[in-house]
């Protein structure tokens, strides 16, 4: 047989595409229009009229089952009663069970036990009244097991319903987290850097203008490229926008860059990285950069003029380790419980590593974690 599918395959997909566009509506109406069809074409004219009513009573309800379930199920109830006491048997009668399942489906438990026993009175009565002599068990079996399937349906689509309802809420909580730490580090960063380049465009604009200039065109580059990486992480930068090329998302690549625009701002910083990194996950290597980033950005904003910064990264087959220190007072804020620390500690877990974040024995301040991207186990 050769690949791809087949032309069944292909008819049944085209089916279920056409089946998904077709409104609720039409679906709850096309029971009762079949039922109706049947009595109106099969049934002798001498008994026509009331078969008709009954499954007109027993049937059309479906049509506003899934607005007012409990309602729709009562007024079924009351027509299978009708029917009978007057004796008259009819398919409609699977209409109880589609109204079970929408009571199942949108009430509690204890609203859908009360239903089913209702339902399953109901087949007793059937089977008292309509089962051959002697043949009382097994139609009573069958409707038993029918009322169960229905009731045990309705549930799971309730419980389906709200575990997906249940798992898109915690996506949307994931997304606006992800959303928050992505534009904490941006905008600290990016503002700690401009105060800085700032700064020390004031203090140069007498002595040495042309460093002033430098320093405040590099602030209007920090801006361009803030707004460049927040609008990336709200996810509208286009990808044939000129910045996307220009501000590719970051990774250990920009590293480099980043440590260069602390020593512009003020803040001698070293780089080394240790083996290859071209095998990293995109995402793995975007958490390393934005646990570099807090990291410095914290240095740069809680420590005195003089402090300097190492940043150490070590790259293997399935791990990558991250070390920022700095020669900051051993009792920096950055210890602080905030948004920096926590979003770290976020990003880390992600990939099984856990951010050792506090002063070093011979003074300063370090930050460690190692994140996971392959199978080994993660320490820290």
């Amino acid at each position: 047989m050769r690949g791809g599918p087949s032309a069944y395959d292909r008819r049944v997909t085209t089916e279920r595409r056409w089946a998904s566009r077709l409104p609720p509506a039409v679906w709850d109406a096309l029971l009762p229009a079949l039922l109706l069809l049947h009595v109106l074409t099969t049934w002798p004219p001498a008994e026509l009229p009331v078969a008709a009513a009954l499954t007109a009573a027993l049937a059309l309800p479906l049509l506003w089952r899934r607005r007012a379930p409990l309602a729709v199920f009562g007024v079924v109830a009351t027509a299978a009663l009708v029917q009978w006491l007057v004796d008259v048997q009819l398919p409609a009668d699977v209409a109880l069970l589609v109204a079970l399942h929408t009571v199942a489906a949108k009430s509690g438990r204890r609203v859908t036990l009360v239903a089913a026993t209702v339902v399953e009175i109901g087949a007793v009565l059937a089977c008292l009244r309509w089962a051959s002599e002697g043949a009382f068990l097994a139609p009573f079996a069958a409707l038993t097991a029918m009322v169960v399937a229905a009731a045990v349906l309705g549930v799971n689509d309730r419980a389906t319903r709200a575990y997906l309802e249940a798992v898109r809420g915690r996506a949307v909580a994931e997304e606006r987290a992800r959303i928050t730490r992505e534009m904490h580090d941006i905008v600290t960063h990016n503002l700690s850097v401009m105060v800085a380049l700032t700064d020390a465009a004031v203090h140069a604009q007498h002595r040495s203008p042309a460093k002033a200039t430098a320093a405040m065109l590099q602030v209007a580059e920090t801006g361009r490229q803030a707004l460049t990486d927040m609008r990336r992480s709200l996810g509208v930068l286009r990808t044939g926008e000129p910045d996307a090329a220009r501000h590719p998302l970051p990774g250990i690549a920009q590293l480099e860059t980043l440590a260069a625009q602390m020593r512009t701002a003020g803040l001698p910083t070293t780089l080394d990285i240790d083996g290859g990194y071209t095998h990293i996950p995109a995402t793995a290597q975007l958490t390393v950069y934005r646990l570099v980033q807090e990291a410095l950005t914290n240095t740069l904003k809680h420590t005195p003029t003089g402090t300097r910064a190492e940043v150490r990264i070590e790259c293997a087959a399935e791990t990558v380790t991250v070390a920022v220190t700095d020669t900051g007072p051993p009792a920096s804020p950055v210890a602080s419980s905030g948004h920096g620390i926590t979003g770290m500690r976020e990003r880390s877990a992600g990939y099984g590593g856990t951010v050792l974040a506090g002063p070093l024995p011979g003074g300063g301040w370090g930050v460690h974690t190692r994140l996971v991207f392959g199978g080994a186990e993660a320490s820290a």
